[in-house]
């Protein structure tokens, strides 16, 4: 294969795991919009996790919500915990890095807050602990995942949003995740400002 074709494979990949995915995300997506809108209605917070790549989106997020997307509205409540080097430093140091995002969430969380937790094998043992740390708390969770869902997919409680992106390699994954990001964004601004 040249590498033009190969290229042009990774835009044919790509494209057709958005089309396909539509199908089985757009509802789930929208529940999501809903359960992360009432939190942030409710003066409650979006706490986002993850390891890689989703550190990278779990901030991407946050910038979106505290920042805009968009459209010019008030700041919304949202914490990226892969932010902070003293506290992932210190929390990975004493007590090892699987605690490093269950610690902030049991510090900052609250009954009421989301967590959004993002993992692309759904195995990410700090990810996991942090999802059982938010439901100690009485946190939802959205739980963006790949594959199967792994661990993460069998943790989820009937009130827990789980958006899982049925491909098995990581890059596609990764892609699907920020499609869905963008859609609970521009979807979270839709239900506080109305449709544009």
């Amino acid at each position: 294969m040249s590498l033009t074709d190969r290229i042009r494979q990774q835009f044919e990949d790509s494209a057709e795991l958005k089309r396909s995915a539509a199908a089985v995300l757009t509802e789930p997506i929208a529940h999501a919009v809903e359960l992360m809108t009432a939190a942030l209605a409710a003066d409650r917070k979006i706490l986002l996790c993850g390891n890689g790549g989703s550190a990278a989106d779990s901030q991407h997020m946050a910038a979106e919500l505290v920042g805009r997307f968009e459209r010019e509205r008030p700041e919304l409540a949202a914490i990226a915990l892969t932010t902070d080097s003293s506290i992932l430093t210190a929390v990975g140091n004493d007590y090892g890095y699987d605690q490093v995002f269950a610690r902030q969430v049991r510090a900052l969380g609250r009954d009421g807050d989301v967590l959004v937790a993002i993992s692309t094998s759904g195995n990410s043992v700090s990810v996991l602990n942090a999802v059982q740390a938010a439901q100690e708390r009485g946190l939802a969770i959205v739980a963006l995942t790949g594959r199967d869902g792994g661990k993460l997919g069998h943790m989820l409680r009937e009130q827990d949003i789980h958006l899982c992106a049925p491909h098995e390699r990581t890059a596609r994954i990764q892609e699907l995740h920020l499609l869905m990001i963008h859609c609970l964004c521009d979807g979270i601004d839709a239900s506080l400002l109305g449709d544009d």
